[in-house]
């Protein structure tokens, strides 16, 4: 007979998967999450500028929410919990406008803009040249740079709390070079109350070095000799770039360590922007105490300090509504001892 060998099986072992964690471990502060949505129904141009706001919030952001008309504000905030989202980025369109809503769950403020202007990021890529977004843009969250806010009102401290805020916070004696790839900038003019948004990638050259050269150290390819008669000729005839990349002291910084094969340290480099999108003019119309609820703490068509007017409508409805109860009660009651 044959016989039956006993064979030993392993064990399944659950493959473990390493979750994003919520708190970072440099700084030791939690670390930002958003989810950016929509409400009501958005033209083809809105939803692509919804795709360039989640790729900008990368790469803590759900880049493929999905998110179906029935969905209310209570089931985002449902899956925020449990996920460690802490902001909301909600698009919207009306008759007169677009509007983008930023809150902080779960209990808020709520910041409303008005948007006035704004180009997409594939808009602004076929207006340049050379358009430059590499693989790796994304893999970092970007910095985040406010100017003309220091007004000292109270909604503009708000607004400046809120951006500093949905980004995640760097140190400064800890960072990497290599993570600082992309900036947003957002300059509030005082005379107008509008806010130019703007999204950069941010590269650095080093100064005295042709483009040639930077291109033969970056790219390991041989260059083509067979129109020079001596390799000095590659290195003197070889320019160094137009007048717009002339160096200036001001955008010039030293590195304190190596970036890349190009940028060594202590050495002087050029800090060089260029705009990936989206762009966006911005008007700050409402600052509500909660999550797109609560007291109205700033309107600009007329300041409003107490609750806001919904709210009140809401109350008194209310009210009305246990009044005719409570009578609808007496009636039935009477009605019972006759």
């Amino acid at each position: 007979m044959a016989r039956f060998r006993n064979k030993k099986r392993k064990p399944f072992v659950k493959p473990f998967v390493q979750k994003q964690a919520n708190v970072d471990h440099i700084t030791g502060d939690k670390i930002p999450k958003s989810f950016v949505f929509s409400r009501g129904k958005l033209p083809g141009s809105l939803r692509q500028l919804q795709m360039d706001l989640r790729k900008l919030m990368l790469p803590f952001t759900a880049l493929k929410l999905k998110e179906k008309r029935r969905n209310n504000i209570k089931d985002f905030l449902n899956v925020a919990g449990p996920m460690g989202v802490t902001h909301f980025l909600i698009l919207s369109k009306t008759d007169a406008a677009p509007y983008l809503r930023v809150g902080r769950t779960p209990q808020g403020p709520t910041l409303t803009f008005k948007i006035h202007e704004y180009s997409l990021a594939a808009d602004i890529a076929q207006c340049q040249i050379r358009p430059r977004c590499p693989s790796d843009l994304f893999k970092n969250s970007p910095l985040i740079v406010l100017s003309g806010f220091g007004t000292g009102e109270q909604h503009l401290k708000l607004t400046t709390i809120m951006f500093q805020n949905i980004f995640p916070a760097i140190d400064i004696n800890t960072v990497k070079l290599s993570s600082c790839q992309r900036i947003v900038l957002i300059n509030y003019n005082k005379e107008t109350k509008l806010m130019d948004f703007r999204h950069y990638s941010i590269r650095l050259q080093p100064i005295g070095v042709s483009r040639k050269i930077r291109k033969f150290v970056q790219n390991h390819q041989v260059p083509d000799l067979r129109s020079l008669q001596d390799v000095s000729d590659f290195v003197t005839k070889a320019g160094y770039g137009s007048e717009s990349e002339a160096d200036d002291e001001a955008a010039t910084v030293s590195l304190a360590t190596d970036l890349g094969r190009v940028n060594r340290a202590a050495s002087k480099s050029a800090v060089k922007l260029q705009e990936i999108g989206p762009r966006m003019t911005l008007e700050l119309v409402k600052v509500e105490e909660g999550l797109c609820s609560g007291a109205v703490i700033f309107n600009a068509y007329g300041n409003i300090d107490t609750k806001g007017k919904e709210q009140q409508t809401k109350e008194e409805e209310n009210e009305t509504d246990d009044e005719e109860e409570e009578d609808e009660e007496d009636d039935n009651d009477g009605g019972d001892a006759e």
